[in-house]
């Protein structure tokens, strides 16, 4: 999940949330978090504050702790949030309609 909200500084800032229960393993949450930090910086975001938290389980206390199949999954999810963000904040900024000319003066 990406929750995120316009700030007053002129660049954007990520805080990562990675539960132990949704990722039993350090070796896990620590390469979400890096993979998502990766990500972070290549994407051009506007100044928003971004939170990202994980919503379900990503893998269990059997088996590899990462794998290339995790990785590549946590790159498209993030690619698409982040994208998903830019484009929302764009539209945001553009003004909903183009600027007209001031009205005629009114005689008395």
């Amino acid at each position: 999940m990406l929750y995120t909200r316009l700030n007053q500084l002129p660049h954007a800032r990520l805080g990562v949330v990675v539960a132990k229960r949704f990722a039993p393993r350090a070796v896990t949450r620590n390469t979400i978090k890096r993979v998502t930090r990766e990500l972070f910086r290549v994407t051009g975001l506007p100044a928003i504050d971004c939170v990202v938290r994980l919503a379900k389980p990503v893998n269990s206390k059997d088996g590899p702790a990462t794998t290339a199949k995790l990785k590549a999954a946590l790159r498209v999810e993030l690619a698409r949030l982040f994208a998903a963000q830019a484009k929302l904040s764009v539209a945001a900024n553009k003004p909903a309609l183009p600027p007209s000319s001031p009205p005629p003066p009114r005689s008395p």
